[in-house]
């Protein structure tokens, strides 16, 4: 079903006029005398992210006017119109200026409405857009019910989701789809032999698990998605300080993300067998937490030096990222909160993706910006690689200098994946700090959309 706040019905639906400064004159010119003088005694100026409220003369709302990027832009935000959806008067809206993507303009206002409310009762927010024409209400609908099923879950606090509450929102999603799902859990990870996922997570009082979901057909083409389920992360033995601590409920945004990109798959019916693994775990701190200088197995049968155990989530996605290579999918995707040097790099709006497919890498830099889910290429070195090396292991799990963290990490999740067709990492940060259009404040789903519109492209019917 359509999303609560498209409707199909443009009777009586309130005009937004999206307006440049070269065309402002013109819209303003068309407006009646209150409007008009209305707009100027506001001080309003067509500028992007600039709006205002018209009246009529019976005192209710005309329409609004909101200003856009103009000739000349260096970038046109297609999310523009998802700065109104929060804020408008309760009633319907409709563009009376086609937007330059109606698609994208109609799910930024979907986006922009979203609020975590889980824990503080506020306003409904009733301001709906009629659907433009062209615009496919229902996978649009779709799409912004998956974003807010996975920023949900970032935003949720690790009290209320531990990993026994990441599988419990994971069954939750399966059983809406039909999808199968198995969970390896506590000790059984060592019989199981996930020793790295159970080393990570075994100092909790809530058992360490892998989260196994898979849906479609057997004979589709393989993907395979690996979310990093950290639900929380104290830096185990190398304690964070406490500003560092803060955010780290959303240490389970890779999972997040995965589990988000798994609602809008099936919900699309792409006919490709999906697995989605998720090691939900929290590194915690207790008499049997992991140490600096462990040595630890792995599934893959690489021995792994701990140089700090504050870089646990590239542990546990390397036992997952090993089970998915088993099988030689024809795409292994992951998504992780890994490190901070990608945010000192790209900062928290855009995410590095690293992959060894040029082709695939092109397809992910298009389609990023087709969706509007920008990310940004970082190489996989292979000279850095040498900064692994451990003396007394196959391999140290972090290079223990300045330098290049996020593209180590991918080199030594690397290490995992020798099977697999095509393999691509994203090293995503799940929250944003400060509102953007279609964007509010808090947790949020990176990479997601850009991977399903891959999918889609590739084995859409």
């Amino acid at each position: 079903m359509p999303h609560p706040l498209l409707v199909t019905d443009a009777a009586d639906a309130r005009p937004i006029w999206l307006v440049t400064e070269e065309t402002w004159t013109g819209v303003a010119e068309g407006l009646t005398p209150l409007a008009r003088g209305f707009a100027a005694a506001q001080g309003f100026e067509p500028k992007a992210g600039r709006h205002v409220v018209l009246p009529d003369e019976a005192g209710g709302i005309a329409g609004v006017v909101l200003g856009i990027e103009g000739v000349g832009a260096r970038r046109v935000d297609p999310f523009g119109p998802g700065r109104l959806s929060g804020g408008l008067p309760e009633g319907v809206y409709r563009f009376a200026t086609p937007p330059a993507d109606a698609t994208l303009a109609t799910l930024s206002w979907l986006l922009g409405a979203y609020a975590f409310r889980r824990y503080k009762k506020g306003p409904d927010r009733a301001a709906r857009l009629v659907v433009p024409d062209g615009v496919d209400a229902e996978e649009v609908s779709r799409i912004a019910g998956a974003v807010a099923l996975g920023r949900d879950l970032v935003n949720t606090p690790a009290n209320d989701l531990l990993p026994d509450g990441l599988e419990a929102a994971a069954r939750a999603l399966a059983e809406r789809h039909g999808a199968q799902v198995t969970v390896t859990t506590g000790d059984d990870l060592l019989g199981g032999n996930f020793p790295m996922i159970h080393a990570v997570g075994r100092a909790s009082s809530v058992a360490p698990r892998l989260i196994d979901m898979v849906h479609g057909p057997e004979d589709g083409p393989k993907v395979t998605i690996v979310g990093k389920g950290v639900c929380f992360d104290t830096g185990g033995l190398n304690i964070k300080p406490d500003a560092s601590m803060l955010l780290m409920k959303k240490d389970m945004g890779g999972a997040a993300a995965a589990l988000a990109l798994a609602d809008m798959v099936m919900g699309s019916g792409l006919p490709i067998r999906l697995r989605v693994l998720v090691p939900a775990v929290e590194n915690s701190i207790s008499g049997s937490a992991f140490r600096p200088g462990d040595v630890l197995p792995s599934r893959k049968g690489l021995s792994v030096e701990i140089g700090n155990t504050d870089a646990e989530g590239r542990l546990v996605l390397a036992d997952a990222l090993a089970l998915a290579d088993e099988e030689a999918p024809d795409l292994v995707v992951d998504f992780a909160t890994l490190t901070g040097a990608a945010r000192v790099a790209l900062g928290p709006d855009l995410p590095p993706f690293m992959t060894e497919d040029d082709a695939l890498a092109a397809d992910l830099d298009r389609l990023g910006a087709a969706v509007n889910d920008p990310v940004w290429r970082l190489p996989l070195w292979p000279p850095y690689a040498s900064m692994l090396d451990s003396k007394v292991a196959d391999i140290n799990h972090i290079s223990g200098g300045a330098f290049a963290g996020s593209i180590t990490a991918a080199l030594f999740l690397r290490r995992f994946v020798t099977a697999a067709k095509a393999h691509v990492h994203f090293d995503i940060y799940a929250w944003i700090p400060k509102a953007l259009p279609g964007r509010p404040e808090g947790g949020e789903v990176q990479a997601a959309r850009l991977i399903h519109a891959l999918l889609k492209e590739r084995y859409g019917r």
